[in-house]
């Protein structure tokens, strides 16, 4: 899974530029939607949901809105509307392939939409199974970093059970993200939480098996856009591909 973190730390550069524009607020209402539905509306019961709120709160979304995000899936505003939750999959230029997840109350809506997105910015949508096989649901738990023992907190993953870690940088400094099974990532985070370790962020993520290396500025920027508009589309909640940006190219792009 070498270079899993690539896109994600794109999105992490260009959420900054997003939570300003506002774009942010209705996917995360909408995963506390999604995980009040699926769970109980305690957060202190229900990890999915106590994370969709730290991240709501986090993007500056105001306490009423979470309360009535909460209460809606919780069904405690009335009449279910029937929300689906749907994963599409196509390829996007180059070859890449991309995985989306989706929460709907209009099924033909949400694929002409995505159709369209595909279509004009050099991708098509694909049917069900084309591309999900080359990725893998993980759990992704993000530390603040440095690590003051590495070797420390090795031993503490490898009794919590954790798959994996990779030491990330960015804007923000040193990350480091631990990869579980989807299942263990309740029992890994709030173990390193008691243990001192600052939990930024915990979730379930898709990982691509394989990479695609994106070659040459243009169809970076074609891919990129791609993403983004994809990304915008009102009823989409995720975005995965598994294309690869060399360093080189990145610096050119600008992602603002």
């Amino acid at each position: 899974m070498a270079g899993h973190s690539k896109w994600a730390n794109i999105k992490r550069q260009k959420a900054r530029v997003d939570a300003k524009k506002g774009k942010v607020f209705a996917r995360l209402s909408r995963a506390m939607i999604v995980a009040a539905r699926n769970g109980l509306p305690d957060p202190a019961a229900n990890f999915q949901l106590r994370w969709a709120i730290e991240k709501a709160k986090a993007a500056g979304i105001p306490n009423e809105n979470i309360e009535r995000a909460i209460a809606k899936g919780s069904g405690q505003l009335g009449a279910d509307e029937n929300w689906e939750d749907i994963q599409y999959e196509g390829y996007g230029p180059s070859g890449v392939a991309v995985l989306i997840e989706a929460l709907t109350d209009n099924r033909n809506r949400t694929a002409a939409d995505l159709r369209s997105a595909f279509s004009k910015h050099g991708g098509n949508l694909g049917e069900k199974g084309c591309v999900g096989w080359m990725f893998e649901s993980k759990g992704i738990i993000t530390l603040a970093g440095p690590l003051t023992d590495e070797e420390d907190f090795l031993e503490t993953l490898l009794e919590l059970g954790a798959e994996s870690y990779e030491i990330l940088e960015d804007d923000d400094g040193i990350l480091v993200e631990v990869c579980t099974h989807p299942n263990d990532l309740e029992q890994i985070a709030e173990p390193l939480q008691v243990q001192g370790y600052t939990v930024k962020e915990s979730e379930t993520r898709w990982l691509a098996n394989n990479t695609v290396d994106v070659v040459g500025l243009e169809p970076a920027q074609m891919i990129l856009k791609l993403m983004d508009v994809l990304e915008d589309l009102d009823d989409v909640q995720t975005v995965t591909a598994n294309f690869e940006l060399q360093d080189s190219l990145l610096a050119e792009l600008d992602l603002e």
